[in-house]
């Protein structure tokens, strides 16, 4: 017996794709978004950085290994759909608790399978980003169209997914203590952090600088998160007035925010950059890393020349900037996820990089003192 289809996807330009609902049935008005990443679904789905978006796997079989309490980045998932070939909601794992469709039905999240995500990605590669409506079958076009036309993409994410008051992650044994401003933090950064022997203090992401200082870090950490970096001015304005006080150190959304306190221009990507096989030169060691990246705004390269910072890696697929230094304030970023969750593996090295920097800066205060 062949199933009717029941759902269906409507895109800014007209395009339409049916399927099949799996997770939340409600409609829903998204950004739409692809990733190329293999495994990682659930961390994928609990990743506040795509908080409103609706994601394309590209990979085609999803659900087929469940969802286990360990791997969730977030406590409560904000993505705003997924779209994916085939859904399995018969998970073959050990660790599986619960299936992605179960999971997704608790936070409200839609999903749609069954449709051609080969032939969407392309679109979206070839057109780029655009707002679409997933919605019930039934739907005709010209509705869905005046529902995307009337539609704005919220400019709130960051204050949506930020910790709302000050929240400590101990670690086993405590050597630094680590402020990072929460513009949508994942687990697996305070994870990283913890085991270098971090106590991590988060903080929202609208919290002063004069209230960070109060807390006596010794190094400050800008998180990833979603949405325009042009949207969060006070965390811009609070990292200007750190510059130089302590070792920063920012990834994703924390990197773009870091690049505009300088003084530095983001722009808009055409389709983004998501996916755990990105590869990203490092300039310095003239090494390739394989990188896990989930981004739709990059630093303009141009605009960095007029501000005290250096570009240490590029995007080898587009040439965009993928990491930025300033050495005399002890300041570095990149665009890109070195803690990864699943993976690869390759750019962990820039924890140890942000350690040294405290070493380095908690010595020099020691030097002082005495």
């Amino acid at each position: 017996m062949i199933m009717k289809y029941n759902r269906k996807l409507i895109l800014e330009d007209g395009q339409e794709y049916y399927g099949y609902a799996f997770g939340d049935t409600a409609d829903s008005v998204c950004e739409i978004v692809f990733n190329t990443s293999m495994v990682g679904y659930q961390e994928i789905l609990s990743d506040p950085s795509y908080t409103g978006q609706a994601v394309v796997m590209t990979y085609p079989l999803i659900g087929n290994y469940g969802m286990a309490e360990d791997d969730y980045e977030t406590i409560t998932p904000t993505i705003g759909a997924l779209i994916v070939r085939e859904y399995n909601d018969v998970p073959s794992n050990f660790r599986s608790e619960s299936t992605l469709g179960k999971v997704m039905s608790t936070y409200k999240i839609p999903g749609i399978y069954g449709i051609d995500t080969r032939r969407l990605t392309r679109s979206i590669r070839d057109h780029g980003s655009q707002k679409v409506l997933l919605t019930d079958v039934k739907t005709p076009v010209e509705k869905g169209l005046n529902i995307l036309a009337a539609t704005a993409l919220a400019h709130d994410s960051v204050a949506r997914v930020s910790c709302q008051q000050t929240l400590v992650y101990p670690a086993d044994t405590k050597k630094f203590h680590i402020v990072a401003i929460d513009c949508g933090i994942k687990m697996n950064i305070i994870r990283s952090l913890n085991a270098r022997g971090c106590k991590v203090t988060c903080v929202p992401w609208n919290t002063p600088a004069e209230v960070i200082e109060t807390l006596s870090p010794d190094g400050i950490f800008i998180s990833n998160g979603p949405g325009d970096p042009t949207d969060v001015p006070q965390t811009i304005t609070a990292i200007k007035k750190l510059i130089g006080k302590y070792p920063i150190f920012g990834i994703c959304l924390g990197h773009q925010i870091i690049s505009l306190a300088y003084g530095a221009k983001t722009y808009k990507l055409k389709f983004g950059h998501r996916g755990g096989n990105h590869p990203v030169k490092n300039l310095k060691t003239n090494k390739i890393e394989i990188t896990s990246q989930n981004h739709s705004y990059a630093v303009d390269a141009d605009s960095l020349l007029e501000t005290p910072l250096s570009v240490t890696h590029i995007n080898l697929l587009d040439q965009t900037v993928e990491g930025v230094v300033c050495e005399r304030d002890r300041v570095f970023s990149v665009q890109y996820h070195p803690e990864s969750a699943p993976g690869p593996q390759d750019s962990t090295y820039l924890f140890d990089q942000f350690i040294t920097l405290i070493k380095e800066g908690c010595q020099h205060a020691e030097k002082n003192r005495s």
